[in-house]
């Protein structure tokens, strides 16, 4: 069971997205405005903060700010800002992840268990294996028929994020958000070489694929190569 606090004053969001993450099974905790939000933080013992923006008592950015210095609980902005300018804003101020208004309590579920899975705060599970490779995120190493792979941190990162959902299509675009944390910007590029370096450690290529599976127009997956 994770614990979450939902710091937004308009009572019927508020309710709703308590209930929502209640019946997923979350401790949830609500307050409907900034200071009681950051004196909650400083208390401690929470897994991610969800934070409104426009808050009646002190601009949710302020209250961002005061949760950072004194926590490193990860923290999604909710906000009806959908600017890019805004958005960089926001992330280069300390929040994780952000989601804009109107949005369901499933996104912001999905979005919670992506922040979960980053910061470790998920119950620890054993390592994944798919087919001959062996992924343990604990220990953050990676084996194909026992043998070690060289990974860096980032290329390890993307590898795991596929792995926690072995045949489900990622786009870039998710891809750029979950491991780099980038929703914005013209970094495709960046995970097309990722994808490119990562194929080759694992022994195989874009012509020839075996783990990394591309679905032209979609995204890519990881698959078990001898199912």
């Amino acid at each position: 069971m994770s614990s979450i606090l939902i710091v937004e004053d308009e009572f019927s969001i508020r309710n709703a997205l308590t209930s929502f993450l209640a019946g997923a099974g979350h401790s949830v905790e609500a307050l409907a405005n900034g200071m009681e939000g950051v004196q909650r933080a400083v208390q401690g013992e929470l897994d991610v903060v969800v934070l409104d923006l426009g808050l009646p008592d002190i601009d949710g950015s302020e209250v961002l700010k005061m949760i950072r210095a004194v926590s490193t609980v990860p923290v999604i902005v909710a906000t009806a800002r959908d600017e890019e300018e805004e958005i960089i804003r926001i992330l280069k101020s300390g929040a994780d992840d952000y989601v804009v208004k109107p949005f369901s309590g499933a996104q912001l579920q999905a979005r919670i268990e992506a922040i979960l899975r980053r910061s470790g705060s998920e119950p620890t599970q054993g390592p994944i294996s798919i087919g001959q490779l062996t992924i343990d995120t604990e220990r953050r190493t990676v084996t194909i028929s026992g043998e070690s792979v060289d990974l860096t941190r980032k290329e390890f990162d993307l590898l795991a994020y596929l792995a926690s959902r072995v045949g489900v299509v990622a786009s870039k675009r998710e891809l750029l958000a979950e491991v780099w944390r980038q929703p914005y910007g013209g970094a495709d590029k960046t995970v097309d070489v990722h994808l490119s370096v990562l194929r080759r450690k694992l022994g195989e290529t874009a012509a020839e694929p075996r783990y990394i599976r591309t679905i032209h127009g979609v995204g890519v997956k990881l698959v078990d190569p001898d199912s």
